[in-house]
């Protein structure tokens, strides 16, 4: 319980801070939302400190609960910082963005938690999961900021050359932090994360990005 109050309010102050720089104008709002889209990414961490394995139904509760919080957002414009000046029927990012961390973190706590016996266990879910879950966070959230102010050619839809080369870098540095021995590996692995992002359409590469990956790594490794 104690953890779960813990991800509320860090999640939380992630989202007070944005709404303030929003309105101090210290961002604009894209900026903002896009605070808050790297951020929150962050709260895998916190997850990883106040949470044991075993405590997997425990760890599902706040990204459970911001998937209504995050639909309610979305439909009702209640947090204005998290949401697009102008929304279309199917921007869902921010539900997705939970979806996919409900998904990551049941399947990466539960595996840590099983016997190694066990097929679905895997002794490094959770630095998978965090992997995972930092590169949708810093690399979708950084290339989408890059690529917006830094003129350069489009390479799919409206996706730009920096911007994809925003999301190879902050994947690729995310990936030699947590598994250092294992480079040539995740140089393919950011490779993989890129492509996700640059042919899945606007908005659901929060879902693809995180879900591919994980199962990409909890596969290969």
């Amino acid at each position: 319980m104690i953890g779960v109050l813990l991800s509320f309010g860090f999640v939380f102050l992630v989202i007070g801070v944005a709404t303030l720089f929003d309105k101090l104008n210290v961002f604009n709002h894209e900026g903002s939302r896009k605070f808050i889209h790297i951020g929150v990414a962050n709260w895998w961490i916190v997850a990883m400190l106040v949470f044991t394995p075993e405590d997997y139904l425990w760890a599902i509760i706040p990204p459970a609960t911001f998937i209504v919080l995050n639909y309610l957002s979305y439909r009702f414009n209640l947090i204005k910082s998290m949401e697009r000046d102008e929304q279309s029927a199917n921007d869902l990012g921010t539900v997705w963005y939970a979806v996919s961390l409900l998904i990551v973190t049941f399947i990466a706590f539960y595996s840590a938690s099983l016997e190694a016996s066990h097929w679905l266990f895997h002794s490094d879910a959770l630095r998978i999961g965090a992997l995972s879950i930092l590169a949708m966070g810093y690399g979708d959230g950084l290339s989408a900021v890059l690529g917006k102010h830094i003129p350069s050619r489009k390479l799919y839809g409206n996706k730009s050359l920096v911007g994809s080369l925003t999301m190879l870098v902050a994947t690729l540095t995310i990936a030699l932090i947590l598994f250092p021995s294992l480079w040539f590996i995740m140089v393919l692995v950011a490779i993989a994360a890129t492509l996700i992002e640059l042919f899945t359409p606007k908005g659901l590469d929060n879902l693809s990005v995180p879900l591919i990956l994980f199962l990409l790594l909890m596969v290969i490794l």
